[in-house]
């Protein structure tokens, strides 16, 4: 007899297309796979062509981020104390806690602290499962720390939280003003967009608005060294200037937006002399800032977390909304005040209304028609009745032991948050925390009392949502490694044995 010859594996080589899942501009990326019947093995990333965020670029981070697939400290199991349990016992002490807590303290007692690490489909389930079960609104995000200011201000100016321009606004623009921003290192692709478009547009102006002189600064025709925390007098000041140089027509202005008469009056007590001592300017810069922008066709203030993570951030972004409101310089190509944001999904989250002050499709906790339309849509059985615990205030309620049940999701507070003493202080009181994370050691995996395996951005499968509110795809390409699962499917678990 002849033995039969063994067919070596068949090996083929594929293309996957995902997002990467480190930053809020949101790159395409193309992975090579080599896949066979036994496994599949990523052998190298490049950015996708075709992809209208990046159009191929991709910063450091985003070329190496095959590296962050190693197994090696990875959290593959659950734990409860530090020893691994299985799935069932975890989810059945969790579900039980949340169910008891609630029982004996109320719906407000129990709280949620997500992340911009999230899918959509993630960060939705536990918005679902919070407001519309639970019934509290105590879900928040580490989103909070960057975008909360952008949100409110975008709400007050536009009714809505809205980001009225998208990456294309950034090559077309007569006069680009970054503020708060080293785009440079914190948003290095559309950096290169900015780049590109300058060196293929030399009446292109950029003026960089920030304390530092930084790498952005480069391509900068003026830097302002602005006095830090001076923003808010520097726009109201440029917006008086603007008034007493006739470059604001009221008449179109008030045929689209309310209350110019009220904001001017405000702003007019601010001369360049102000301006001037206020931000610690030489006048002569702040000068020529304010006319670029009064003469400019066109232009986009482009701002992040200098402009967002301050006590007056609300205030520094409506000074910058106003004026783009004020000269017309809004709704139109290469026109409008640009809030970059910081995390992967920190967009998808506010769509879904994963924050502590909002609800789902950007309809309002306030507001009882919204509140009835998210419960019928929801068929929920019970919904909040106001806001829950923003993330700083959380803490602060989980020290005081109004809190009892904390989830921490794809973040890690203790090093993140703007009181770290104060962080450690409130976990090591909370009668449970529970941490779901990829890795297995962190500051803030110190204090859970059960740790969950969640699967990391090469195993998710859902959406994100960039900073100019693009949806792309994230796509699963690895299984889970050990007894890992998604977000989504824990909350699930969790959620149908409640």
């Amino acid at each position: 007899m002849n033995m039969p010859t063994r067919q070596p594996d068949m090996m083929s080589e594929q293309l996957r297309q995902t997002t990467c899942p480190y930053c809020g501009v949101g790159c395409g990326v193309d992975i090579s796979c080599n896949v066979s019947p036994r496994a599949i093995t990523l052998d190298t990333v490049k950015g996708t062509p075709e992809h209208p965020a990046n159009y191929g670029r991709l910063c450091v981070k985003g070329t190496n981020l095959l590296e962050t697939n190693d197994v090696n400290g990875r959290l593959l199991h659950p734990t409860m104390a530090g020893q691994s349990v299985d799935w069932d016992t975890a989810t059945d002490v969790i579900a039980d806690k949340i169910t008891s807590t609630i029982a004996q303290y109320g719906a407000d007692a129990v709280a949620f602290y997500v992340s911009g690490q999230l899918l959509t489909e993630d960060y939705y389930i536990a918005n679902k499962l919070m407001k519309g079960y639970i019934g509290s609104a105590n879900i928040d995000t580490n989103s909070r720390l960057c975008m909360s200011s952008a949100v409110a201000a975008y709400k007050r100016a536009f009714g809505e939280d809205v980001v009225p321009c998208d990456y294309t606004d950034l090559e077309c623009t007569d006069l680009l003003v970054i503020t708060g921003s080293n785009a440079a290192w914190a948003h290095p692709v559309l950096f290169q967009r900015i780049q590109r478009a300058k060196l293929k547009n030399p009446n292109m102006k950029v003026i960089v608005v920030d304390p530092r002189k930084t790498e952005t600064c480069t391509i900068a025709d003026l830097h302002l060294p602005i006095k830090p925390g001076s923003d808010v007098a520097l726009f109201n000041g440029l917006l008086s200037y603007a008034n007493a140089q006739g470059r604001i027509n009221k008449s179109i202005v008030e045929s689209y937006a309310e209350g110019l008469d009220e904001t001017l009056k405000s702003a007019n007590a601010l001369t360049l002399d102000d301006v001037a001592e206020v931000c610690d300017l030489d006048i002569n810069s702040i000068k020529a800032f304010f006319d670029a922008f009064c003469e400019a066709s066109s232009v986009i203030t482009f701002y992040s977390m200098g402009v967002n993570q301050s006590s007056a951030g609300v205030d520094k972004a409506q000074a910058i909304i106003n004026c783009h409101l004020a000269m017309d310089l809004i709704a139109k190509d290469g026109c409008g005040p640009f809030s970059i944001t910081g995390q992967p999904n920190a967009m998808g989250g506010r769509e879904v209304g994963g924050l502590a002050n909002m609800l789902a499709a950007h309809m309002d906790l306030e507001n009882p028609e919204h509140i009835s339309a998210v419960k019928t849509y929801w068929n929920a059985p019970v919904m909040p009745k106001g806001q829950g615990l923003k993330a700083v205030d959380l803490f602060n309620a989980i020290e005081s032991g109004k809190v009892k049940f904390v989830w921490i999701m794809g973040t890690n507070p203790v090093v993140s948050m703007p009181n770290r003493g104060q962080v450690e202080r409130a976990l090591s009181k909370c009668d449970m925390v529970v941490v779901s994370d990829i890795v297995e050691s962190n500051d803030t995996l110190n204090y859970a009392h059960i740790a969950l395996p969640a699967s990391g951005w090469s195993e998710k499968d859902g959406t994100v949502t960039n900073s100019e509110r693009r949806i792309s795809r994230q796509r699963g390409i690895l299984p889970p490694p050990g007894s890992a699962k998604h977000d989504w499917q824990i909350l699930c678990e969790v959620a149908g044995k409640m």
